[in-house]
């Protein structure tokens, strides 16, 4: 049976645009301010940028049409948002950052209609930005989400939020919050959870300390939020009472996978830019692009580019199909995640000295995607769980055997 991985002409279309956009209107902005996007302008600049996107005609190509969107499937969106993440503020522009573009596609398969109303619509039209706030600080939820501390008891007429989260990105500045929280069982637990819909300015509900980190193209920071007798009325409640277990899978596949779209790009920016730079800079009596050591460098990266590609087109295809696509998921993001810093430090050593210079972009590119190895679960916690299933299924299929 014939296997097409063409893209039609209208996604290719969309993906050349934003290219350009990206090139004549966001990258001067971003090397100006050398990725800073919080002294760039922050959410200033946020507004000017998406509405020229919307002039452009390419932003929110993930957001439901009603909405403002494009409605682009799980595949479509790879080539754009690649195209998009070649500026580390080409996703800001777009409005697919994280975490708005990950709770853009949560509420659109888990809000009820007067919540698409309330949160997702101004939300895709970029009037506002959001949080989501899982991760709390040891012995809560981190990479075991089950380990969730936070807790929502039942009040009249709602609930009542008590937990303190961080690492919490876009808190600062976000008009709501989607908060994961235990309604039932104890820490340690796989069931029990549910998610809440509150705006920013609940009494209770505080954003703290920034969390310094590498990044810096993110807006609201990476921040701890404080939930002191928050009360959520019944209509705050996303889905369904203990079932944000199985909701967060709904969000975190696919975010997983345009974090990887996103950085992609940014890789192939430094690879670009590395190539560009040993095709002209001689030494040692030739260009460096004709010595094997460089030539090994590009190749490799190559490799990595078109390995990423292939195995993120794979497990959005499982994800088109309604597939939970938990293990090519988990394959794609940690394959990607070392596979892009590789690039992005391969791109650095081709440059010498101009790769760790504010120069070239090499060194906030390094800077940007080395939290990508921790960031949506670290590597380490994606190989046990790949090894999990493929030893479980080895059990199952030794037990039926017998």
């Amino acid at each position: 049976m014939p296997i097409d991985l063409s893209y039609s002409p209208e996604t290719l279309g969309l993906a050349d645009k934003v290219g350009d956009f990206i090139r004549e209107v966001v990258l001067p902005i971003e090397d100006e301010h050398i990725g800073d996007i919080a002294a760039a302008g922050g959410d200033a600049l946020r507004i000017e940028l998406q509405a020229l996107a919307k002039k452009a005609g390419v932003f929110a190509p993930h957001a439901p049409v009603e909405y403002g969107g494009l409605a682009l499937n799980m595949s479509d969106r790879a080539p754009v948002f690649e195209a998009a993440g070649y500026s580390l503020f080409g996703p800001t522009a777009l409005n697919i950052a994280a975490p708005d573009e990950g709770n853009v596609h949560l509420l659109a398969h888990v809000a009820d209609p007067e919540q698409k109303q309330r949160f997702l619509e101004p939300l895709a039209r970029g009037d506002v930005r959001s949080a989501f706030a899982m991760t709390e600080p040891a012995p809560g939820a981190g990479s075991d989400p089950s380990a969730l501390t936070t807790r929502a008891e039942r009040v009249a007429g709602g609930w009542r939020i008590n937990g303190h989260k961080w690492f919490i990105t876009g808190a600062d500045g976000a008009a709501f919050f989607i908060i994961f929280a235990r309604t039932s069982g104890e820490p340690g637990q796989r069931g029990g959870a549910t998610m809440f819909l509150s705006p920013a300015d609940a009494p209770g509900l505080t954003v703290g300390r920034h969390i310094s980190t590498l990044d810096r193209s993110m807006l609201g920071g990476h921040c701890e939020v404080f939930f002191e007798d928050v009360f959520v009325p019944d209509s705050g409640v996303l889905g369904e009472i203990d079932r944000g277990f199985e909701y967060v899978q709904v969000r975190l596949g696919p975010a997983r996978m345009t974090h990887v779209m996103r950085w992609l790009g940014a890789a192939r920016r430094g690879h670009d830019i590395a190539v560009a730079h040993v095709a002209q800079r001689e030494s040692f009596s030739s260009r460096l692009g004709d010595l094997g050591m460089i030539q090994k460098m590009v190749a490799d990266n190559e490799i990595d580019i078109a390995a990423t590609r292939a195995l993120l087109v794979r497990a959005c295809w499982e994800l088109d199909r309604g597939e939970p696509a938990s293990n090519s998921t988990s394959i794609a993001k940690t394959f990607a995640a070392e596979a892009i810093f590789r690039i992005v430090d391969r791109s650095a050593q081709m440059c010498g000295g101009l790769g760790v210079s504010d120069d070239l972009p090499l060194a906030r590119l390094a800077r940007e995607v080395r939290p990508f190895r921790i960031y949506d679960g670290p590597s380490e916690v994606h190989r046990w769980a790949i090894a999990k299933r493929v030893v479980g299924a080895a059990k199952r299929a030794a037990r039926e055997s017998e």
